[in-house]
């Protein structure tokens, strides 16, 4: 954006000045760290300048269950916690997140009077992490309530009947952060590639919110926003960047062309004519309307386990992952909770203005349910 003299110039040229200028005798090893190597300018990264590049990615189960060994030394953890089963309970959490799990579930302990860490603070440190802290305090109508838990229960049911989308690990109408609502499904084990069917079907399975919402009330409201963006984030990239289309085949479409100061992207430039750009158009509208139609089959299916587990999930307020298989499965309310007493209902007294959620980046898929008054959730 500005001229040859700019100071950031000055400071790139003199850096390159003085890697070249360094003698053998020196002993001087250069080391270098960013977290946005997509903006730094190509003649740093030529050959003779940094000679390894070394990537610091998101750890792995074994990566995690060192650095929670790290962070729980110290602190009192109840006999029956496993490490290594809590490093696979946590898939794509970075150390930044991993010791806020174990510094939330030590709070959590503490606040109650326990003296030692159980797996019930740890469950909660890491929902705290992927959704923010409960709010019980927001009272919602109790058609808010009602659409909320039928637009989470409709992501579950769809997720559950597509073979390629990940499990379902819990799901409730409880606000946590700025989402009303929100259903988590968490990948069995770490994954570092994608398949065309699993964007398929987690496309399908981020629609069941919305999908459900059409099946049960013929209306539709401002809460799946943040879903629409997520699915059609996907099917863009399915067809411009990873080559998934059937119709336009194995090739990528458009260049991006940043400013390495900026930070971001300043505009793209098309290398495909205006007919190209009509086909992608209506590809991509294409596989966002196979995605929905197929929660709406889905969900057609499955109207009466959809009619019923939500109205439990109504009472219950949060359903963990065994008790929604069981509930599937078409065990009653009473055998999967036995006699445990389900938590008062919220007063339904609408809250005053409009609560909005913002895009969740999390491990697994985060499905918030966004306020439903006035404009849409960003």
């Amino acid at each position: 954006m500005g001229g040859g003299h700019d100071e950031r110039e000055q400071t790139l040229n003199q850096l390159l000045v003085e890697m070249d200028g360094f003698e053998m005798k020196d002993n001087v090893i250069l080391i270098a760290a960013t977290n946005r190597p997509d903006i730094l300018d190509p003649a740093l990264l030529r050959p003779g300048r940094f000679d390894r590049q070394i990537v610091v990615d998101r750890p792995d189960r074994v990566g995690r269950k060192k650095i929670l060994e790290v962070h729980t030394r110290g602190k009192p953890l109840a006999r029956e916690i496993d490490i290594d089963t809590l490093a696979g309970q946590t898939p794509g959490f970075t150390g930044a997140d991993l010791s806020n799990l174990v510094n939330e579930a030590a709070l959590l302990a503490a606040r109650d009077g326990k003296r030692e860490i159980t797996q019930v603070e740890l469950e909660e440190g890491i929902m705290r992490v992927i959704a923010g802290p409960e709010k019980k305090t927001r009272v919602m109508s109790e058609q808010e309530r009602k659409i909320t838990a039928y637009h989470e229960m409709g992501h579950a049911i769809v997720g559950h009947f597509l073979p390629h989308s990940d499990p379902i690990h819990k799901i409730s109408v409880i606000s946590r952060g700025q989402a009303l609502g929100y259903t988590i499904s968490l990948p069995g084990e770490d994954k570092f590639l994608t398949t065309r069917s699993e964007l398929l079907d987690t496309m399908a399975m981020t629609l069941g919110g919305r999908a459900a919402e059409e099946v049960v009330f013929g209306e539709i409201t401002t809460g799946a926003s943040n879903d629409l963006e997520k699915v059609t984030t996907s099917a863009k990239q399915m067809v411009m960047r990873f080559g998934m289309s059937e119709k336009l085949g194995p090739r990528v479409f458009g260049h991006d062309h940043g400013q390495p100061f900026l930070g971001r992207e300043f505009h793209a430039e098309p290398d495909y004519s205006d007919e190209i750009a009509r086909e992608i158009d209506l590809e991509i509208r294409r596989i966002v309307e196979s995605a929905h139609q197929q929660a709406r089959d889905i969900l057609g299916s499955h109207r009466e386990q959809l009619t019923r587990i939500s109205e439990i999930l109504l009472k219950r307020e949060t359903i963990e992952a065994d008790q929604f298989l069981a509930l599937l499965d078409g065990r009653s309310e009473e055998e999967v909770f036995g006699s445990e007493a389900a938590p008062p209902p919220a007063l339904p007294t609408s809250t005053s203005g409009s609560e909005r959620t913002a895009g969740a980046e999390a491990p697994g898929t985060f499905f918030p349910r966004p306020g439903l008054a006035g404009g849409t959730a960003e």
